[in-house]
């Protein structure tokens, strides 16, 4: 029922981005430091190539991100979060955080922070089951 609920708000809170959650999640990874390649990234948020094309050309015709050549490899492409997206990413993080308040209304401050902590660590263990060994983070 949680998961339910949570997926719910947490989807209409990044409804109007490009590909809703899954365009939430790419453009994440770049905010967060190092530009991640296309492959990197597909491989992180677990999309298949094809899909993460299609929504990499959505969210960077809406000038949200930017493709650019990797210094290290150019036959690979870096996913660059563009100024645009993170004004958008920070509307949907504050959308995020407003739909997450709502469902832990009932939870004290203390007891909200600790099932953060708790689900930060399942969701890591969950991307790391993911990945294969050379590829966790």
């Amino acid at each position: 029922m949680v998961s339910s609920a949570y997926r719910r708000v947490a989807t209409e809170s990044v409804a109007e981005l490009p590909g809703g959650p899954r365009g939430y999640l790419v453009l994440v990874a770049p905010a967060a430091g190092e530009p991640p390649t296309q492959l990197a990234l597909a491989q992180q948020v677990s999309l298949d190539r094809t899909v993460m094309t299609y929504l990499l050309d959505d969210l960077e015709a809406r000038e949200l991100i930017e493709r650019r050549p990797d210094p290290r490899d150019r036959r690979a492409r870096q996913v660059v979060i563009t100024d645009k997206g993170r004004d958008e990413l920070g509307r949907a993080r504050r959308g995020l955080a407003t739909a997450e308040g709502r469902l832990l209304a009932d939870l004290d401050e203390s007891d909200a922070a600790s099932l953060r902590t708790l689900l930060t660590g399942v969701a890591h263990t969950a991307q790391n089951a993911a990945l294969g060994p050379d590829e966790r983070c």
